[in-house]
């Protein structure tokens, strides 16, 4: 073999193992995802954009995105199909945590990675995920019960608005207050819990109830603040929201403005695009054998009239 023969056999070689690479490289990631009800409040319209946006910004990334609109029976079909399309990972932000997890065994069997974002699967479908991504639910429900004790100086009787029933959301935070409720302050007693489905007029509904039936009511928690402005804004037309300490969890643009005004004590800050943002993240680095926390928190801290200014106003 001559000498130009070798070169041009080398100079070939060079040239389809870097082809080789990149195509390696370049890869696209597809990943699905099935969410919880776009359009049902303002974080999770917020959270659809923002994760879209992270999406289109990695050129190694494609998705399938997809909603449940609240249906169970939809999002199980939704998880059905992007395991016919063989994507390389799914995130589900579950409607119902139990329900689901027939659904995401199966995801898990066929040997897709799942990732449950936001709010979580319930215990007996851990096993079959990959990691949950999200805030801290019981946490943030803790969070939110030191502020009420600090609100009412450790006595006092309250009102509970929760959020859509059997959502873990919902579970965890209502769980997480009352139970910090007790060990910090059992001079608070909750004096009922309804339930608001995270919706601002039907809370607004509940509230009304609350103050026909309780001459008294000295705070009001609410599953997060669009429910607890709903709530702040029976009491304002009733013209009793001055005597009640509203707390929420989730802060919202229009709890921030309240508690600007001074309508609102307090909440927890928690950012749908960091939400969103974690959860594309997670997913990825899942797909790319990358170690990765089975419990995947990002921060949300507490945030009142008091340090209110130390935080960007929500943009949802």
């Amino acid at each position: 073999m001559d000498k130009k023969m070798k070169a041009l056999i080398a100079g070939s070689t060079a040239v389809m193992c870097l082809a080789l690479a990149g195509g390696v490289s370049a890869k696209t990631i597809k990943i699905g995802i099935t969410q919880n009800n776009v359009g049902v409040d303002s974080y999770q319209t917020t959270y659809e954009k923002a994760f879209i946006a992270a999406a289109k910004a990695d050129p190694n990334v494609s998705t399938v995105v997809l909603d449940a609109g609240g249906d169970v029976a939809r999002q199980i079909a939704q998880i059905q199909d992007l395991i016919q399309q063989h994507v390389d990972a799914i995130i589900v932000w579950p409607t119902n945590g139990k329900a689901v997890v027939p659904a995401v065994k199966k995801a898990h069997d066929a040997g897709i990675p799942v990732v449950i974002t936001n709010s979580n699967i319930a215990k007996q479908g851990m096993p079959y995920i990959a990691a949950f991504s999200g805030p801290n639910n019981i946490k943030q429900g803790e969070e939110a019960a030191d502020l009420m004790c600090k609100a009412l100086n450790g006595k006092g009787q309250i009102v509970q608005i929760s959020g859509k029933p059997g959502y873990t959301t919902a579970i965890q935070r209502e769980k997480g207050f009352e139970v910090q409720l007790a060990k910090k302050c059992p001079g608070v007693k909750i004096m009922a819990t309804q339930p608001g489905d995270w919706n601002r007029e039907k809370s607004q509904r509940v509230m009304e109830d609350f103050l026909v039936k309780y001459p008294k009511i000295d705070g009001v928690y609410a599953a997060d603040d669009n429910m607890g402005v709903g709530a702040l804004n029976a009491a304002l037309a009733a013209h009793r929201a001055k005597d009640i300490k509203f707390v929420g969890a989730t802060n919202f643009a229009v709890g921030y403005e309240a508690m600007a005004k001074g309508e609102y004590y307090g909440s927890v800050y928690q950012s749908p695009v960091e939400d969103a943002k974690n959860a594309l993240k997670t997913a990825v680095e899942v797909v790319e054998g990358k170690k990765v926390p089975k419990m995947n928190y990002f921060p949300t801290p507490p945030i009142d009239q008091q340090n209110m200014k130390n935080f960007s106003k929500p943009v949802f």
